[in-house]
């Protein structure tokens, strides 16, 4: 074992992989008695039921994998039988911050997060390397998987060879990333790359990646998962305990060692009614982030959904309400195993006898739903929501809990504009025209610019993209139109999207609408919108119009979608469309025509096109097979043929490019030395480098969007004869220190309090004058001064992002 040669304070100096576990974890488990064979299986489990300890009936399903992990890695060094005590004792201490230690199963990776994760472990090899140790000691000890998903912009849009197009584009300027990934695969153990074009991440998690069980030397264990992306929840869905988490985190457990967390409070929502017809997935979960984010909040806790309405929510649903629990504040939204998770595995192409050795393994394990008594179990407090209760809605303009019903939208909007807190227009109407394509047309407040349907969230399930395709064709079948100028695009989380749409006949509609695929990837939902038309662009800047964007994304914080839309607001892939034919997001849908209908003269109202559960449930059973699924995911490690066209370095130790700037050796194991620990000091007589109000996000710390022209990136990257045309974002940039330290507090949202306008600049109170965040910090460093920056509520919230951080 090649981790054996340092000492124990070298590991520890290293700080990235536990080597106390290197011996520990021969030592004997004083749980191995509660190893039995699974049924007449030749498989072995640590059957919790053997503790013999009724507090385990009173334990919510997520902690019992917390607790199943903790009893299998238990060495009486790094975890030990105290940690077991203290989960079994959950909810007394879930109330005072007691620590335990958690080895999840495996870890996953975008590209965004993922690139500066390789290039810490590249620098790392480095530097053991210099030290004279071998290098190969760094080395994932649990699968990982990265999907290259966040990379492809909507450049081209509208027309059948945007796909192509796009995906060619994203290789040109990504290939340097593409390479070093490559290199990173090939020469870290464990490690396996989804290639571009494949789909998002958490949606290839959950259709393809997920294993629910694993077996490893005939020992059978829970599925758990940590990800360089906060949407890693959607798997919470499946039963499967996991979420975002830090590069740094998701090294640490590559690498070996446990995560040190807090034992979580569990928070039970009890859901009970159906769903009326009209109602989908997403408006479920944006009642839902309200709901929470309206209460005594749940950060920092888990979430369990209970309750009989749970029944009627298929897995698809039950994947959407997880996959956006970071925006109602939540480490998890979990769903425990029923017999709807095993029947999705079936339908995802999960082998049959796969999927009865999960069953057979929750039952006995006390994970399936089934094997308990539900009045048994304990939860820290309850929230409860009527389904039958809930409305169309969207969420916005700014944050994903603000929730709006349908019927709301248009005076609540016109409120904002002219409300303190909201744009403080001078005037609610401002139509302003403008020549696109020969052709005259308005804008005003309001005016929907981009309407995409767009990421994991909603593109994984088959409801809402089938009820998006149907209303598509109904618009179209009544010669409705959606105006050319507005940018409509359609990004599938998979493969899987495009072959149903196509075989169920409804991808014809869409596309007559403008929604033809643009790519396999996050595009509009992380801000990779690509440009307006140069004629939309100058008619809302020459105007000063407060237009919209309209996304079945997660979030739409302030210049998250795109730099011009200052509303932005979330909705069901329906719903995108419905707003896109309308053009306006000021309209009221329940009452208000979308169009006349050439077919009979008359109005057409969203109730006019809008299918049933029923017809929607019709398709999805005609074409949501196993077969489609294998067909797709065969060969998903292949990818296209400019992909496996890119070669990459060969060895063990990363050969840095000096003059790259997309991979840049990072500086934090400069003047280091194994056996020295850096000074922490006080913070005295500091400045403030920053004044700002609530709800700072990561994306203000830390855009992964666009790079401005008149930026400090910007300005970094011509230095080096890049042009604009080939900054890329900041995410793609991830992997260079020396940009993304430039693109710090970047968002051109930012409000700094202590500077007259909005914009990502600060003052240098020597001199008052007003610069850039970047420059001014830096003049402030080489003064030799010490900084702090002074923020209100919710600061930091929105993606897990290292850089914000560092």
């Amino acid at each position: 074992m090649h981790y054996l040669t340092f000492t124990r304070k070298e590991a520890h100096r290293l700080g990235l992989w536990s080597f106390p576990r290197a011996f520990s974890m021969m030592a004997n488990n004083p749980f191995d008695r509660l190893k039995l064979n699974l049924g007449d299986t030749n498989k072995k489990y640590y059957a919790l039921k053997n503790l013999n300890d009724n507090r385990l009936l009173q334990l919510p399903y997520s902690i019992r994998i917390l607790l199943e992990s903790t009893v299998r890695n238990c060495d009486e060094y790094s975890i030990t039988s105290e940690h077991v005590e203290r989960i079994l004792g959950w909810f007394k201490n879930s109330m005072c911050q007691t620590e335990i230690p958690f080895v999840p199963a495996r870890v996953l990776l975008q590209d965004f997060t993922g690139v500066p994760t390789i290039v810490d472990l590249a620098a790392m090899r480095e530097f053991v390397a210099k030290s004279g140790k071998d290098p190969k000691v760094i080395n994932p000890l649990v699968p990982v998987d990265l999907v290259i998903d966040h990379s492809i912009q909507v450049d081209f849009s509208r027309n059948s060879q945007a796909l192509g197009m796009n995906q060619e584009a994203e290789i040109m300027r990504n290939s340097e990333r593409f390479r070093f990934l490559k290199w990173g695969a090939k020469t870290l153990e464990n490690t396996t790359i989804v290639p571009p074009g494949s789909g998002i991440v958490h949606q290839v998690n959950l259709e393809y990646l997920a294993r629910s069980i694993f077996d490893k030397d005939g020992v059978l264990y829970p599925d758990s998962v940590v990800g360089t992306d906060s949407h890693t929840t959607m798997i919470n869905g499946l039963g499967v305990l996991g979420w975002g988490v830090g590069g740094i985190e998701a090294e640490a457990t590559m690498l070996g060692q446990p995560i040190s967390m807090v034992l979580p409070q569990v928070v039970g929502f009890e859901l009970v009614g159906k769903p009326k017809d009209g109602v989908f997935s997403t408006d479920i979960v944006l009642a839902i982030t309200s709901t929470l984010r309206k209460g005594p909040g749940v950060v920092g806790k888990f979430v369990e959904f209970i309750g009989e309405g749970v029944q009627h929510l298929s897995l698809a649903d039950r994947a959407t309400i997880a996959n956006m629990a970071p925006e109602y504040g939540a480490t998890m939204g979990f769903f425990p195993v029923d017999d709807l998770t095993l029947d999705y595995l079936l339908k995802t192409g999960r082998p049959k006898e796969r999927v009865a050795l999960i069953n057979q393994y929750c039952r006995e394990n006390l994970l399936h739903v089934a094997a308990c008594d539900a009045k048994e179990i304990r939860y820290n407090s309850m929230v409860k929501l009527d389904l039958s209760t809930l409305e169309p809605s969207i969420a916005g303009p700014k944050r994903p809990q603000d929730n709006i019903l349908v019927k709301n939208v248009a005076p609540t909007f016109t409120r904002l504009l002219q409300d303190e807190k909201g744009y403080q227009v001078a005037n609610i109407r401002q139509p302003s025209s403008f020549t696109y394509k020969n052709e005259q047309y308005t804008l005003d407040h309001g005016s929907v610019v981009i309407a995409a349907i767009t990421s994991c969230t909603n593109t994984s399930n088959p409801s809402v993209m089938l009820g998006a395709g149907m209303l598509a064709k109904a618009a179209v079948e009544h010669g409705l139109q959606v105006k050319p100028y507005i940018k409509t695009s359609l990004s599938p989380g998979s493969k899987t999207v495009s072959k149903y749409l196509e075989l169920s006949g409804l991808i014809e509609p869409l596309e007559k609408l403008g929604f033809f695929t643009a790519g396999y990837g996050c595009m509009t939902c992380i801000g990779n919108s690509g440009e307006l038309d140069p004629e939309v662009a100058t008619c809302i800047t020459e105007n000063s119009l407060v237009v919209s964007s309209v996304l079945s994304g997660n979030r739409n914080f302030e210049g998250r979608v795109h730099p011009l839309t200052r509303a932005n607001f979330l909705a069901s892939p329906p719903l995108v469309i419905a707003y896109a034919l309308a053009g306006t997001i000021n309209i009221d849908l329940t009452k208000d025509p979308l169009g006349v209908s050439k077919l009979t003269g008359n109005p057409v109202y969203l109730k006019d096109l809008l299918p049933n559960k029923a017809a929607i449930a019709d398709l999805e059973n005609k074409y949501i097979k196993a077969e489609l699924f294998n067909s797709i995911y065969r060969d998903i490690t292949i990818g296209s043929d400019s992909w496996r066209a890119i070669q990459c370095p060969q060895g063990e130790l990363y050969p840095w490019d000096l003059n790259s700037t997309y991979i840049h050796h990072p500086p934090f194991f400069q003047n280091m030395e194994l056996d020295s620990t850096p000074k922490i000091g006080p913070i005295q007589n500091a400045r403030v480098l920053l004044l700002l109000g609530d709800s700072i996000t990561t994306d203000h710390i830390s855009p992964a969007g666009n790079i401005a022209k008149n930026s400090p990136a910007a300005q970094f990257l011509m230095e080096r004869n890049i042009q604009p045309k080939d900054f890329n974002s900041y995410g793609s940039r991830r992997g260079n220190d020396e940009i993304m330290t430039r693109g710090t507090f970047a968002n051109i949202r930012l409000s700094n309090l202590m500077c007259p306008n909005q914009g990502p600049v600060t003052i240098h109170h020597p001199t008052g004058e007003i610069k850039s965040v970047f420059d001014v910090a830096a003049k402030y460093r080489s003064s030799g001064d010490k900084l702090v920056i002074i923020a209100g509520k919710e600061y930091g919230t929105g993606s897990s992002r290292d850089w914000a951080a560092k």
